[in-house]
């Protein structure tokens, strides 16, 4: 993606790799360019050490290259590592904010 493209409100996309199971009902995940570990609920399905998984959430704030997305919790990940998957669009507004004068 080019710098730049990704705003406040866009939902994004980060592909993790699997690292292993936490509890019967975590996993511990890795996320490309984040340097802390991570670990997610995932109760469902049977997941394998080394498969891919893709984390969604909201981009929070942007500072450059370096974006904060809200996968829960807050993480701060390299723009290289996101894929957009839906532009974030602001309310339309259906009434006027002032009523017509009299």
């Amino acid at each position: 993606m080019a710098k730049g493209s990704f705003n406040i409100g866009d939902e994004v996309a980060i592909t993790a790799t699997v690292c292993r199971r936490v509890t019967k009902d975590r996993i511990s995940v890795s996320i490309p360019s984040y340097g802390f570990p991570h670990s997610i609920i995932d109760k469902t399905s049977t997941v394998k050490k080394g498969q891919p998984m893709e984390l969604v959430g909201d981009v929070t704030h942007v500072d450059g290259e370096w974006l904060t997305v809200n996968l829960g919790v807050p993480v701060t990940v390299n723009m290289d590592t996101l894929r957009l998957v839906t532009a974030y669009q602001p309310p339309v507004r259906k009434a006027p904010l002032v009523d017509k004068p009299t």
